[in-house]
Protein backbone atom coordinates (compact mmCIF):
# COMPACT_ATOMS: atom_id res chain seq x y z
CA UNK A 1 0.00 0.00 0.00
CA UNK A 2 1.29 3.49 -0.86
CA UNK A 3 2.42 5.77 1.90
CA UNK A 4 -0.15 8.28 0.69
CA UNK A 5 -3.32 6.18 0.62
CA UNK A 6 -4.88 8.25 3.43
CA UNK A 7 -7.95 10.41 2.92
CA UNK A 8 -7.86 13.43 0.61
CA UNK A 9 -8.31 15.76 3.59
CA UNK A 10 -5.53 14.17 5.65
CA UNK A 11 -3.26 14.32 2.62
CA UNK A 12 -4.06 18.01 2.13
CA UNK A 13 -3.19 18.66 5.80
CA UNK A 14 0.09 16.77 5.39
CA UNK A 15 0.79 18.72 2.22
CA UNK A 16 0.59 22.02 4.12
CA UNK A 17 2.95 20.59 6.74
CA UNK A 18 5.38 19.58 3.98
CA UNK A 19 5.52 23.09 2.50
CA UNK A 20 7.77 25.60 4.24
CA UNK A 21 6.17 27.95 6.76
CA UNK A 22 7.70 30.88 4.92
CA UNK A 23 5.89 30.00 1.69
CA UNK A 24 2.56 29.36 3.43
CA UNK A 25 2.69 32.63 5.39
CA UNK A 26 3.76 34.61 2.32
CA UNK A 27 0.62 33.42 0.50
CA UNK A 28 -1.63 34.07 3.51
CA UNK A 29 -0.23 37.57 4.07
CA UNK A 30 -1.28 38.54 0.54
CA UNK A 31 -4.94 37.78 1.27
CA UNK A 32 -7.46 40.53 2.00
CA UNK A 33 -9.55 39.03 4.79
CA UNK A 34 -11.29 42.14 6.05
CA UNK A 35 -14.95 41.87 7.03
CA UNK A 36 -16.26 43.40 3.80
CA UNK A 37 -14.57 40.87 1.51
CA UNK A 38 -16.61 38.04 0.00
CA UNK A 39 -14.87 35.19 1.81
CA UNK A 40 -17.03 32.73 3.70
CA UNK A 41 -16.46 32.60 7.45
CA UNK A 42 -15.48 28.92 7.45
CA UNK A 43 -12.49 29.88 5.27
CA UNK A 44 -11.84 33.50 6.24
CA UNK A 45 -11.79 33.13 10.04
CA UNK A 46 -9.16 30.34 10.17
CA UNK A 47 -6.99 32.16 7.61
CA UNK A 48 -7.28 35.41 9.56
CA UNK A 49 -6.26 33.55 12.71
CA UNK A 50 -3.25 32.14 10.84
CA UNK A 51 -2.24 35.63 9.74
CA UNK A 52 -2.15 36.61 13.40
CA UNK A 53 -0.79 33.46 15.09
CA UNK A 54 1.77 32.45 12.39
CA UNK A 55 1.25 28.84 13.55
CA UNK A 56 1.08 26.83 10.32
CA UNK A 57 1.07 23.48 12.12
CA UNK A 58 -1.97 24.38 14.21
CA UNK A 59 -3.81 25.51 11.06
CA UNK A 60 -2.90 22.40 9.07
CA UNK A 61 -4.01 20.10 11.88
CA UNK A 62 -7.13 21.82 13.15
CA UNK A 63 -8.61 24.12 10.49
CA UNK A 64 -11.88 23.13 8.76
CA UNK A 65 -11.54 21.12 5.57
CA UNK A 66 -12.74 24.01 3.38
CA UNK A 67 -10.04 26.33 4.75
CA UNK A 68 -7.31 23.68 4.36
CA UNK A 69 -8.24 22.96 0.75
CA UNK A 70 -8.58 26.67 -0.09
CA UNK A 71 -5.10 27.47 1.22
CA UNK A 72 -3.54 24.48 -0.54
CA UNK A 73 -5.15 25.58 -3.81
CA UNK A 74 -3.78 29.11 -3.39
CA UNK A 75 -0.27 27.77 -2.77
CA UNK A 76 -0.44 25.37 -5.72
CA UNK A 77 -2.09 27.55 -8.38
CA UNK A 78 1.07 29.04 -9.93
CA UNK A 79 2.85 25.69 -9.90
CA UNK A 80 -0.09 23.92 -11.53
CA UNK A 81 -0.21 26.47 -14.32
CA UNK A 82 3.52 26.03 -14.99
CA UNK A 83 3.26 22.24 -15.03
CA UNK A 84 0.27 22.34 -17.39
CA UNK A 85 2.15 24.67 -19.74
CA UNK A 86 5.25 22.46 -19.60
CA UNK A 87 3.26 19.29 -20.38
CA UNK A 88 1.46 20.91 -23.30
CA UNK A 89 -0.78 18.56 -25.26
CA UNK A 90 -0.41 15.70 -22.74
CA UNK A 91 -1.42 17.84 -19.73
CA UNK A 92 -4.81 16.13 -19.35
CA UNK A 93 -3.36 12.67 -18.75
CA UNK A 94 0.45 12.53 -18.75
CA UNK A 95 2.44 9.35 -18.30
CA UNK A 96 4.74 8.95 -15.33
CA UNK A 97 7.84 9.72 -17.43
CA UNK A 98 6.18 12.78 -18.98
CA UNK A 99 5.17 14.19 -15.59
CA UNK A 100 8.52 13.41 -14.00
CA UNK A 101 10.38 14.97 -16.91
CA UNK A 102 8.22 18.12 -16.82
CA UNK A 103 8.89 18.58 -13.09
CA UNK A 104 12.65 18.08 -13.58
CA UNK A 105 12.66 20.66 -16.37
CA UNK A 106 10.79 23.18 -14.21
CA UNK A 107 13.07 22.54 -11.23
CA UNK A 108 16.04 23.33 -13.48
CA UNK A 109 14.30 26.63 -14.25
CA UNK A 110 13.92 27.47 -10.56
CA UNK A 111 10.71 25.77 -9.47
CA UNK A 112 10.90 25.12 -5.71
CA UNK A 113 10.16 21.94 -3.77
CA UNK A 114 7.29 23.86 -2.13
CA UNK A 115 5.74 24.37 -5.57
CA UNK A 116 6.19 20.72 -6.49
CA UNK A 117 4.65 19.46 -3.25
CA UNK A 118 1.69 21.79 -3.69
CA UNK A 119 1.13 20.52 -7.25
CA UNK A 120 1.45 16.82 -6.38
CA UNK A 121 -0.73 16.96 -3.27
CA UNK A 122 -3.41 19.00 -5.04
CA UNK A 123 -3.47 16.58 -7.96
CA UNK A 124 -3.93 13.63 -5.60
CA UNK A 125 -6.51 15.21 -3.29
CA UNK A 126 -8.54 16.56 -6.24
CA UNK A 127 -8.48 13.21 -8.07
CA UNK A 128 -6.57 14.31 -11.21
CA UNK A 129 -5.96 11.58 -13.84
CA UNK A 130 -2.23 11.65 -12.97
CA UNK A 131 -2.88 11.20 -9.23
CA UNK A 132 -1.24 7.75 -9.26
CA UNK A 133 1.95 9.13 -10.78
CA UNK A 134 1.95 11.93 -8.20
CA UNK A 135 1.74 9.40 -5.34
CA UNK A 136 4.67 7.52 -6.84
CA UNK A 137 6.75 10.70 -7.07
CA UNK A 138 6.00 11.62 -3.44
CA UNK A 139 7.11 8.15 -2.38
CA UNK A 140 10.26 8.04 -4.50
CA UNK A 141 11.87 11.44 -3.86
CA UNK A 142 13.04 12.23 -0.35
CA UNK A 143 12.74 16.00 -0.85
CA UNK A 144 9.01 15.62 -1.42
CA UNK A 145 8.11 13.16 1.35
CA UNK A 146 5.37 14.50 3.58
CA UNK A 147 5.52 14.55 7.38
CA UNK A 148 3.02 12.53 9.35
CA UNK A 149 0.14 14.26 11.06
CA UNK A 150 0.73 14.90 14.77
CA UNK A 151 -0.40 11.95 16.92
CA UNK A 152 -3.15 13.98 18.57
CA UNK A 153 -5.07 14.05 15.26
CA UNK A 154 -4.64 10.38 14.33
CA UNK A 155 -7.46 8.05 15.31
CA UNK A 156 -9.50 10.76 17.01
CA UNK A 157 -13.26 10.42 16.70
CA UNK A 158 -15.02 13.73 17.18
CA UNK A 159 -18.07 13.14 19.35
CA UNK A 160 -20.06 15.59 21.44
CA UNK A 161 -18.43 16.12 24.81
CA UNK A 162 -20.56 14.73 27.64
CA UNK A 163 -21.13 17.14 30.52
CA UNK A 164 -19.48 16.27 33.84
CA UNK A 165 -21.78 14.76 36.52
CA UNK A 166 -21.48 17.81 38.76
CA UNK A 167 -22.51 20.08 35.86
CA UNK A 168 -25.58 17.92 35.21
CA UNK A 169 -26.55 18.13 38.90
CA UNK A 170 -26.19 21.93 38.89
CA UNK A 171 -28.46 22.19 35.86
CA UNK A 172 -31.02 19.91 37.49
CA UNK A 173 -30.98 22.02 40.67
CA UNK A 174 -31.54 25.23 38.70
CA UNK A 175 -34.53 23.73 36.89
CA UNK A 176 -36.07 22.60 40.19
CA UNK A 177 -35.56 26.06 41.70
CA UNK A 178 -37.27 27.66 38.72
CA UNK A 179 -40.28 25.37 39.15
CA UNK A 180 -40.56 26.27 42.86
CA UNK A 181 -40.58 29.99 42.09
CA UNK A 182 -43.64 29.67 39.90
CA UNK A 183 -47.00 30.29 41.60
CA UNK A 184 -48.95 27.03 41.45
CA UNK A 185 -52.46 28.63 41.51
CA UNK A 186 -51.90 31.59 39.27
CA UNK A 187 -54.08 31.47 36.15
CA UNK A 188 -52.29 31.20 32.86
CA UNK A 189 -51.75 34.44 31.04
CA UNK A 190 -53.83 34.89 27.89
CA UNK A 191 -51.88 34.40 24.72
CA UNK A 192 -52.73 36.53 21.72
CA UNK A 193 -53.40 34.40 18.69
CA UNK A 194 -50.96 34.95 15.88
CA UNK A 195 -51.75 34.79 12.24
CA UNK A 196 -49.85 32.06 10.42
CA UNK A 197 -47.10 33.44 8.25
CA UNK A 198 -44.91 31.81 5.68
CA UNK A 199 -41.52 30.93 7.08
CA UNK A 200 -38.55 32.57 5.38
CA UNK A 201 -36.40 29.62 6.32
CA UNK A 202 -37.66 26.38 4.79
CA UNK A 203 -36.35 22.87 5.40
CA UNK A 204 -33.00 22.17 3.72
CA UNK A 205 -33.08 21.72 -0.03
CA UNK A 206 -33.11 18.02 -0.80
CA UNK A 207 -32.27 16.99 2.83
CA UNK A 208 -28.97 15.17 2.70
CA UNK A 209 -26.25 14.27 5.15
CA UNK A 210 -22.85 12.66 5.10
CA UNK A 211 -20.78 10.84 7.71
CA UNK A 212 -17.23 12.19 7.79
CA UNK A 213 -14.08 10.18 8.40
CA UNK A 214 -14.04 11.68 11.90
CA UNK A 215 -17.43 10.10 12.67
CA UNK A 216 -19.54 13.27 12.48
CA UNK A 217 -22.83 13.39 10.59
CA UNK A 218 -22.89 16.64 8.61
CA UNK A 219 -26.25 17.89 7.30
CA UNK A 220 -26.78 20.24 4.40
CA UNK A 221 -27.27 23.76 5.71
CA UNK A 222 -30.67 25.43 5.26
CA UNK A 223 -30.88 28.02 2.50
CA UNK A 224 -32.82 31.22 3.15
CA UNK A 225 -35.56 32.15 0.72
CA UNK A 226 -38.07 34.98 0.61
CA UNK A 227 -41.74 34.13 1.26
CA UNK A 228 -42.52 34.88 -2.40
CA UNK A 229 -39.82 32.45 -3.54
CA UNK A 230 -41.23 29.77 -1.25
CA UNK A 231 -44.65 30.18 -2.84
CA UNK A 232 -43.14 29.69 -6.27
CA UNK A 233 -40.31 27.17 -5.76
CA UNK A 234 -39.70 23.95 -3.84
CA UNK A 235 -36.38 23.85 -1.93
CA UNK A 236 -36.56 20.03 -2.02
CA UNK A 237 -36.66 19.95 -5.83
CA UNK A 238 -34.76 16.99 -7.29
CA UNK A 239 -32.24 19.30 -9.02
CA UNK A 240 -31.41 21.41 -5.95
CA UNK A 241 -27.63 21.30 -5.49
CA UNK A 242 -26.80 20.40 -9.10
CA UNK A 243 -24.88 22.47 -11.65
CA UNK A 244 -26.69 22.99 -14.96
CA UNK A 245 -25.94 24.91 -18.14
CA UNK A 246 -28.38 27.73 -18.83
CA UNK A 247 -28.89 29.79 -21.99
CA UNK A 248 -28.48 33.39 -20.77
CA UNK A 249 -29.46 36.32 -23.00
CA UNK A 250 -26.94 39.12 -23.51
CA UNK A 251 -27.81 42.59 -22.21
CA UNK A 252 -26.74 44.11 -25.56
CA UNK A 253 -25.96 42.96 -29.10
CA UNK A 254 -22.27 42.36 -29.83
CA UNK A 255 -21.57 44.21 -33.13
CA UNK A 256 -18.91 41.67 -34.09
CA UNK A 257 -21.26 38.67 -33.70
CA UNK A 258 -24.78 40.16 -33.87
CA UNK A 259 -26.33 36.80 -34.65
CA UNK A 260 -25.30 35.45 -31.24
CA UNK A 261 -27.84 36.59 -28.64
CA UNK A 262 -27.30 34.09 -25.81
CA UNK A 263 -24.46 32.41 -23.95
CA UNK A 264 -24.34 29.14 -22.07
CA UNK A 265 -23.44 29.71 -18.43
CA UNK A 266 -23.18 27.22 -15.54
CA UNK A 267 -25.49 27.84 -12.62
CA UNK A 268 -26.18 26.25 -9.23
CA UNK A 269 -29.79 25.17 -8.69
CA UNK A 270 -31.11 26.13 -5.22
CA UNK A 271 -34.83 25.31 -5.74
CA UNK A 272 -37.30 24.50 -8.50
CA UNK A 273 -40.83 23.84 -9.68
CA UNK A 274 -42.47 21.84 -12.46
CA UNK A 275 -41.64 24.51 -15.03
CA UNK A 276 -38.84 26.67 -13.57
CA UNK A 277 -35.61 26.54 -11.61
CA UNK A 278 -34.22 29.11 -9.19
CA UNK A 279 -30.48 29.33 -9.85
CA UNK A 280 -27.39 31.31 -8.89
CA UNK A 281 -25.16 31.96 -11.94
CA UNK A 282 -21.48 31.04 -11.97
CA UNK A 283 -18.98 33.44 -13.58
CA UNK A 284 -15.31 33.27 -14.54
CA UNK A 285 -14.43 36.65 -13.02
CA UNK A 286 -14.69 37.84 -9.39
CA UNK A 287 -16.94 40.67 -8.21
CA UNK A 288 -18.18 42.12 -4.94
CA UNK A 289 -21.37 40.07 -5.20
CA UNK A 290 -19.56 36.77 -5.86
CA UNK A 291 -17.71 34.17 -3.81
CA UNK A 292 -15.19 31.60 -4.98
CA UNK A 293 -16.95 28.49 -6.27
CA UNK A 294 -14.49 26.05 -4.68
CA UNK A 295 -15.54 22.83 -6.50
CA UNK A 296 -14.97 24.37 -9.95
CA UNK A 297 -12.15 22.00 -10.85
CA UNK A 298 -13.86 18.85 -9.56
CA UNK A 299 -16.96 19.66 -11.61
CA UNK A 300 -15.00 20.10 -14.84
CA UNK A 301 -14.96 23.90 -15.18
CA UNK A 302 -11.76 24.99 -16.93
CA UNK A 303 -10.84 27.98 -14.75
CA UNK A 304 -11.45 29.56 -11.35
CA UNK A 305 -15.15 30.32 -11.04
CA UNK A 306 -17.29 32.50 -8.81
CA UNK A 307 -20.87 32.04 -7.53
CA UNK A 308 -23.03 35.16 -7.71
CA UNK A 309 -25.36 36.23 -4.88
CA UNK A 310 -28.20 36.99 -7.30
CA UNK A 311 -30.97 34.39 -7.70
CA UNK A 312 -32.49 34.04 -11.16
CA UNK A 313 -35.63 32.17 -12.24
CA UNK A 314 -35.11 30.25 -15.49
CA UNK A 315 -37.53 28.10 -17.43
CA UNK A 316 -36.74 24.43 -17.75
CA UNK A 317 -36.77 24.98 -21.53
CA UNK A 318 -33.74 27.28 -21.10
CA UNK A 319 -31.68 24.48 -19.55
CA UNK A 320 -29.19 23.10 -22.04
CA UNK A 321 -30.10 19.52 -22.94
CA UNK A 322 -27.85 16.81 -21.59
CA UNK A 323 -26.61 15.67 -18.17
CA UNK A 324 -25.82 18.17 -15.44
CA UNK A 325 -22.20 19.07 -14.70
CA UNK A 326 -22.51 17.39 -11.32
CA UNK A 327 -23.74 17.98 -7.79
CA UNK A 328 -22.06 19.89 -4.96
CA UNK A 329 -21.27 17.83 -1.89
CA UNK A 330 -22.69 18.55 1.55
CA UNK A 331 -19.40 20.15 2.64
CA UNK A 332 -19.27 22.28 -0.51
CA UNK A 333 -22.90 23.41 -0.09
CA UNK A 334 -22.25 24.40 3.55
CA UNK A 335 -19.07 26.24 2.57
CA UNK A 336 -20.89 28.28 -0.08
CA UNK A 337 -23.88 29.10 2.14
Amino acid sequence: MSEYDDSALDLARRGLLGISDERILAVVDELDLRAHTKVTAVIGVPLKRLQQSRDVTAFAVGAPSAAVRALLELVATDGLERVVAQLGDVADSPSYDELSGALDALIALGMSDDDVIGVLVTAISEGFPAAGHCRRLLNERDAWKLPALPPRLEGVVLTPKAPRPEVKEQRKARREAQKQRKKPNSPPRPVKAKKPVASATPPPARPTSVTTTEGLIVHRREYRFTPRELERFDPRHALAGTIVLVDVSFDAVDPEIPEVRTKQRPALVVAGSDSELLVRPIYSSPATTRVLFSPWRRLGLDHHSYLDDVRVAVKLDDIVAGPSLGTVTVDEWNELF
